[in-house]
């Protein structure tokens, strides 16, 4: 019997397949091993299902996307998760994570939690701040559960991945939309005698997945370069062709139409310290030392 369904979990060379007929547990097939393909968890697959119930991975569909730590594929949105406050909010972190997510195929969100303790508007400033650049952005409280009917209606049919720092709250997030316990850090471990071997799994929610991507603010965008760092600000993207001058770094040539858009407003002033934080950091790296992280198989 042939099924198609999407690897949730993989360990040990075993990867467990949900299905229209439940979660299968599945070997690949040696093919992929001799091609040097590895299936990932997200992939979604073809599998062969013997008379015993057991299965075995066909077919790997083409990957629209795929990280590496962790690795898992075919990712719809990174849903970023700040808190407004303890700890305040990294603008700095979360315009990068943004940039990530949309180098790799990810659509970007915001997520702004512990609006309860929120004394003087500012998670509607942030929010404000997020829109202009046309990010959705969700206002919530895991404590009191607030705005998290909204956030799980965004999650329908996607496989989305949580990235925020520590204390943020996405734990507890997680846990309210999934229904599932989650570990701080991770979202499951396996224990083989005194080792402890981590590993990503799928959670399911309504009719979508979730998952947490501890080590998602670690990564770095030095495979963009400086001079298309623009293109991953929206609001920026909408100056393009407007500057005096073709090629504009939008940090220091006067009739700077970003810059004029800075200063009516449109632009936010962190938004753009963030865009010159990163420009500058980038134009000091040489093309031959930037890696191809963005494959897609």
């Amino acid at each position: 019997m042939l099924l198609k369904g999407t690897i949730i979990k993989g360990i040990g060379g075993f990867y467990y397949v949900d299905t229209n007929e439940g979660i299968i547990e599945c070997r690949a097939r040696g093919k992929f091993r001799k091609n040097e393909i590895l299936p990932m968890v997200g992939d979604k697959v073809e599998i062969e299902v013997s008379a015993t119930s057991s299965g075995s991975v066909k077919k790997i569909e083409e990957r629209a996307n795929f990280l590496i730590r962790p690795a898992v594929s075919n990712i719809d949105k990174l849903m970023i998760v700040a808190a407004i406050t303890n700890p305040a909010p990294d603008t700095s972190l979360i315009d990068k994570m943004l940039i990530i997510a949309a180098k790799k195929g990810i659509k970007g969100s915001l997520c702004i939690n512990k609006s309860d303790l929120d004394t003087s508007n500012e998670a509607e400033k942030l929010k404000d701040c997020y829109e202009k650049a046309g990010y959705r952005v969700f206002v919530t409280s895991a404590e009191k559960g607030i705005g998290l009917e909204e956030l799980r209606h965004e999650l329908s049919g996607k496989i989305t991945a949580f990235a925020g720092l520590s204390g943020v709250g996405k734990s507890s997030i997680l846990t309210l939309i999934t229904g599932k316990e989650l570990e701080t850090g991770d979202t499951s471990r396996i224990e083989r005698g005194k080792h402890t071997t981590r590993h990503v799994e799928l959670i399911k929610t309504d009719d979508g997945y979730v998952f947490d991507t501890p080590g998602f603010s670690q990564l770095e965008v030095e495979d963009i370069k400086a001079s298309e760092l623009w293109e991953y600000f929206p609001e920026m993207a909408e100056c393009n062709g407007l500057c005096r001058f073709r090629g504009c770094s939008h940090v220091s040539e006067p009739d700077c139409a970003v810059k004029s858009a800075l200063e009516k407003g449109d632009i936010p002033q962190s938004r753009y310290e963030s865009y010159v934080k990163m420009y500058e950091k980038l134009k000091l790296i040489k093309d031959w030392e930037r890696g191809n992280t963005n494959g897609t198989r």
